[in-house]
């Protein structure tokens, strides 16, 4: 099976350049980027253990009452 020099890649990073131009490339890189930011942050929030929120909140309240 063969594989793909650096010379093929250039070629077709070329041609993919031309066919789609640099500012079209780039909004759809940009875009990728985000999603997978977001991707990565929801498997984040996902992960998070309840107890952490609700020690969380305790700590909030506990500064409410001493401000009150």
């Amino acid at each position: 099976m063969p594989t793909l020099g650096i010379g093929e890649l250039a070629i077709i990073l070329i041609i993919i350049l031309l066919l789609f131009g640099a500012s079209r490339i780039t909004g759809v890189a940009s875009a990728l980027g985000g999603s997978i930011k977001a991707f990565r942050k929801a498997v984040r929030d996902d992960d998070e253990v309840p107890g952490n929120k609700a020690e969380t909140n305790e700590s909030t309240d506990k500064k409410a009452e001493t401000k009150a």
